[in-house]
């Protein structure tokens, strides 16, 4: 996996706890029917169908740069849950290194550069060598924490194994509070994999949709639940 990433942003808040939850679903599902509303860089995005369900498709641009490459929109996120049905495989024409990457970025800075992120290796999942099972859900605090420091630093704490399967459609959840996250994959009562010492600051940023290089990969029913704020 190259160091840097692709990453594309998608968000609609969603209060859990006010009477504007199902309006706040469907303007979820609106937003991620409408790819002309997400800011790209150096990705494509298209509207398709995918097994069964309107999907946004995300790509690399060929010959795109491979730092800085987001896309954010206006909208904060601090703590709370996201939630997201994601598919990722690897692309047409993409090398051996080609896991799919394909997750969830959440409080990204305004520059872009900075972010923290959850994301899945689908053709770890099943792989016959249990090293690379291993290494099926990653962590990273770009720029600083990428996935090869974390690895060579602390082997086995940023990651984990859970089973998947290349290009289907698998439910993930991403909770955060303060420097503490946990990442749930297909509907799982427990974390797949808990990060209590979170790399980045806890201060407010974005939401994104999160690739890596030689990655095709699909999002649909994206929702994004604040913490409630505590008087």
């Amino acid at each position: 996996m190259s160091s840097r990433s692709f990453i594309a942003a998608a968000l609609v808040v969603l209060p859990a706890w006010t009477a504007a939850a199902q309006q706040g679903q469907r303007a979820s599902e609106s937003l991620l029917g409408d790819p002309s509303r997400l800011t790209l860089l150096n990705v494509n995005a298209t509207r398709v169908q995918y097994r069964g369900r309107a999907a946004i498709r995300l790509v690399g641009r060929s010959g795109g740069a491979t730092d800085n490459t987001i896309a954010i929109v206006d909208a904060e996120f601090r703590d709370g849950t996201i939630e997201a049905d994601v598919a990722g495989m690897p692309a047409a024409g993409a090398d051996t290194s080609a896991r799919g990457f394909v997750g969830i970025a959440f409080r990204v800075d305004s520059s872009g550069k900075r972010y923290a992120a959850f994301y899945l290796r689908p053709t770890n999942g099943r792989a016959n060598d249990q090293l690379r099972r291993n290494h099926s859900t990653q962590y990273i605090s770009e720029p600083e924490y990428p996935w090869h420091r974390l690895r060579k630093e602390q082997p086995g704490v940023y990651e984990s194994y859970v089973d998947l399967e290349p290009g289907a459609w698998t439910p993930i959840r991403i909770e955060v509070n303060k420097g503490v996250a946990r990442l749930f994959v297909n509907g799982s009562a427990q974390p797949v994999l808990i990060v209590n010492d979170m790399k980045n600051p806890p201060a407010s940023g974005r939401i994104a949709l999160w690739i890596d290089v030689g990655t095709e990969a699909h999002f649909s029913r994206l929702r994004v639940t604040p913490a409630k704020s505590v008087p």
